[in-house]
């Protein structure tokens, strides 16, 4: 079937060809009722809008911005997909950008992006950079900036995350109700801001059980599981702690290959809670004890923001300060010897 163009299709609606351009680019003022009506028209008649010629004279890429430190991990999986399937209702594409918790890597990243080749940056942050001066000198206007779960605090602007540190409480909590007192937390960066709240979390709720901190219990890991692994063997055979809480789930994981190497038995001789949203955490021998992150409203809350921000329907000043809390929820299973 031969393809019409724009003309053509508004002289069949009987519409102006801006009603029919404003459509397809999702604008507010177009009602769902004529929206559905233009579309199921341009099916109809094989109508093809040329997205290209129009970003260009809106000067849009039509184009979002996925910085994140990982995709390996379900977590953050489970963030893209929502953020994916948001923009593509709204026409946009996505750009899916992996740090791997390098800094420099980070800074790259948003100098390329600067020059027009996203129009707005969803971001978890990879929690190295210093003053963060990349970020700070971006133009929010032209290009606005969203955090989500791993954010900067010294940086401006929307941020969406977890209740970390009520969440890491309770973590800790439970492993001392299962009888735990030498209770370890793993963590990658200490100075990240979920690092820090964590442990926070983690810290008080040894202070109201008058549990004594013991900094030989906190233990700095990587994102290498072969490394990780060899340091958790020489810490588990050293210190001989009686549970461990990790601040991330692939620290969970290095915990369970060196119990399994090392003959210590979960729960019986470590009791283990992680950070993790892996589906198949309940598949594990024993079954993963978890704090679960609401990955995808995570995502859907971020990229919601982010095209407030495009689309300027609110205050810019306040959506930049505006910081989204969701709950995490904690599920207890057999590695904590529920």
């Amino acid at each position: 079937m031969d393809t019409i163009n724009i003309k053509q299709l508004a002289a069949k609606l009987n519409l102006s060809k801006s009603t029919i351009s404003r459509a397809f680019r999702g604008h507010s003022d177009i009602s769902e009722k004529t929206k559905k009506r233009i579309l199921d028209m341009a099916e109809k008649l094989n109508y093809q809008p040329n997205h290209l010629a129009s970003n260009m004279r809106e000067q849009k890429s039509k184009t979002i911005a996925v910085i994140v430190p990982e995709i390996a991990n379900n977590f953050f999986s489970q963030a893209i997909h929502a953020i994916e399937g948001y923009a593509k209702q709204k026409g946009y594409h996505i750009l899916i950008y992996v740090t791997d918790d390098d800094a420099e890597k980070e800074a790259a990243y948003i100098s390329h992006l600067s020059n027009g080749r996203a129009d707005g940056i969803i971001m978890s942050v990879s929690g190295e950079g210093r003053k963060h001066q990349y970020l700070k000198k971006i133009n929010q206007q032209r290009l606005p900036i969203v955090f989500f779960d791993r954010v900067y605090e010294d940086v401006k602007a929307p941020k969406v995350t977890t209740n970390d540190y009520e969440s890491s409480f309770l973590a800790t909590e439970h492993l001392i109700e299962r009888g735990c007192r030498r209770i370890a937390y793993l963590v990658v960066n200490k100075k990240m801001s979920i690092g820090k709240t964590r442990m926070n979390g983690y810290m008080d709720a040894l202070k109201k059980y008058h549990i004594p901190m013991n900094d030989h219990l906190i233990v700095d890991c990587c994102n290498t599981l072969e490394l990780n692994r060899r340091i958790l063997l020489e810490f588990l055979a050293e210190e001989k702690p009686d549970g461990v809480f990790a601040s991330v789930e692939r620290l969970a994981f290095a915990t369970y290959y060196s119990c399994y190497e090392l003959g210590i038995s979960i729960p019986k001789d470590l009791k283990i809670i992680s950070f993790s949203s892996l589906e198949i955490a309940t598949l594990l021998n024993p079954a993963l004890s978890t704090v679960t992150q609401p990955a995808f409203d995570l995502g859907h809350q971020a990229v919601s923001l982010l095209f407030e921000l495009l689309e300027k329907k609110k205050n810019i000043q306040e959506l930049k300060n505006k910081n989204i809390v969701l709950n995490s929820e904690i599920f207890k299973r057999k590695s904590t010897d529920v």
